[in-house]
């Protein structure tokens, strides 16, 4: 029986071995073959090149929108305040922002008394004029620096003049009253960007007159400006003209690097009186006798920012070399300092954020921070000095935060006598419409 059925089954299958057998000797079928391994050869190869390409148009994408945050960062950095909402009248857009909270310090802070304050309110107005011609102006109405309602920005943008040999955001052109670009601390000074409440030890910053170029070049940014320099905002006093300017680069879409360079000029110590850099609730004035005529001030910072979704770390440092022409005394001195920053999102809207800075001065200088500016600003030198800022906020939105501050601060004046009695609370809700 078994025998049987092993004949039976070779007798089914040996036909199929043979058709088998006879197919990989058919020239025809072997031909057929061969056609299909090199069709899926080919297709393979076709596939290999299309990952590839797809794999480049990935890289060029991604530097395109590093290129592009650059770009924008420097754009945004240079333009007006951004509408980060508003409303319009016709083509003129008006938008505004601010801060309002409680401020309470140590004796020999701003602000002592334990104060409920108006920190800062300002108006923005945008229109277009012409073409790629732009106008911008900034009230400020309150001001922690000024108190009362003064001019801030007021100036004609003209973009994208490198359109004139075909390439985009190479050169625009600004005329008018604008901040000196020096440094990057001052982009972030508006309440509304800022994490925190203080700024640091230094806060270089200010508004002048003059001519502006500012523009982009893949990942590379800059912009220069030549301004009056004196803080008088009808006249200068002085053909000698303040220079400022700032070389960024954008290596990755993590990493941004600038460095900036600045003079004031030479300012006249009686008609210009202080020049139109601030140094905090202070500015940079002659620091020599009734004889001096002349007085100058040249400084040097470099900055990097690191950003990651959730991490944000920020560093500057720098030098400010005053000189003057008194015949009595050499009062040229040097002024170090530095700043570390970091923000940390902590849950959801929550984040936290810190800030360290410290400056040093062997023969002294007129540094507040914290301090109260009269007489830490206008009369009395600090020999060294730090400021230590940590803070909780919570952002709602891009319209509005509540933020809330804790700053230490301790030095020593020139001759020796700590500064102390100087730390300070702070609650805010920053706004922006």
């Amino acid at each position: 029986m078994l025998s049987v059925i092993w004949t039976g089954g070779a007798l089914l299958f040996h036909p199929a071995n043979g058709a088998v057998r006879a197919a990989e000797t058919d020239p025809e079928t072997q031909r057929q073959l061969q056609q299909l391994r090199q069709q899926n050869e080919s297709l393979q190869q076709q596939m290999r090149r299309q990952a590839e390409t797809i794999d480049e148009l990935s890289r060029k994408v991604s530097t395109l929108e590093s290129s592009a945050q650059g770009a924008k960062a420097n754009t945004d950095s240079e333009a007006a305040a951004p509408a980060r909402s508003g409303f319009s009248l016709g083509k003129v857009h008006l938008s505004g922002g601010g801060a309002v909270g409680f401020f309470h310090s140590q004796p020999h802070g701003q602000f002592p008394n334990a104060e409920f304050r108006v920190d800062e309110a300002k108006l923005f107005v945008e229109a277009p004029i012409l073409g790629d011609v732009y106008f911008f102006g900034e009230i400020n109405i309150f001001s922690r620096e000024e108190g009362t309602m003064a001019p801030g920005e007021v100036y004609l943008d003209v973009e994208n003049l490198s359109r004139l040999w075909k390439k985009d955001r190479q050169l625009n052109l600004r005329i008018g009253r604008f901040d000196i670009p020096f440094g990057e601390e001052y982009l972030t000074r508006d309440a509304i960007d800022n994490p925190l409440i203080s700024r640091s030890l230094v806060d270089l910053w200010g508004v002048d007159e003059g001519v502006e170029i500012y523009g982009s070049f893949g990942k590379f940014s800059y912009v220069a400006a030549v301004q009056n320099g004196g803080n008088d905002r009808a006249r200068d006093f002085d053909g000698d003209k303040s220079v400022a300017i700032r070389l960024e680069a954008d290596p990755t879409p993590w990493l941004h690097l600038s460095v900036s360079a600045m003079r004031t000029g030479d300012l006249d110590a009686i008609d210009d009186g202080v020049s139109e850099l601030w140094l905090g609730p202070g500015l940079v004035y002659s620091l020599g006798s009734a004889s001096t005529t002349r007085f100058e001030a040249n400084l040097l910072e470099g900055d990097l920012q690191l950003k990651f979704p959730h991490t944000t770390v920020k560093a500057f440092g720098g030098v400010l070399q005053y000189d003057d022409n008194d015949p009595l005394a050499n009062n040229r001195r040097e002024m170090y300092y530095y700043c570390v920053e970091g923000t940390q999102r902590i849950y959801k809207r929550l984040y936290g954020a810190a800030r360290w800075s410290q400056m040093f001065g062997e023969k002294g200088f007129p540094v507040a921070g914290n301090g109260a500016a009269d007489p830490y600003a206008f009369s009395k030198l600090t020999k060294e000095l730090w400021l230590l800022s940590v803070g909780l906020g919570y952002r709602f939105s891009d319209q509005l935060i509540l933020k809330a501050e804790y700053s230490f601060q301790r030095g020593k004046e020139l001759d020796g006598t700590l500064r102390d009695q100087e730390d300070m609370f702070a609650a805010t809700a920053a706004f922006a419409f």
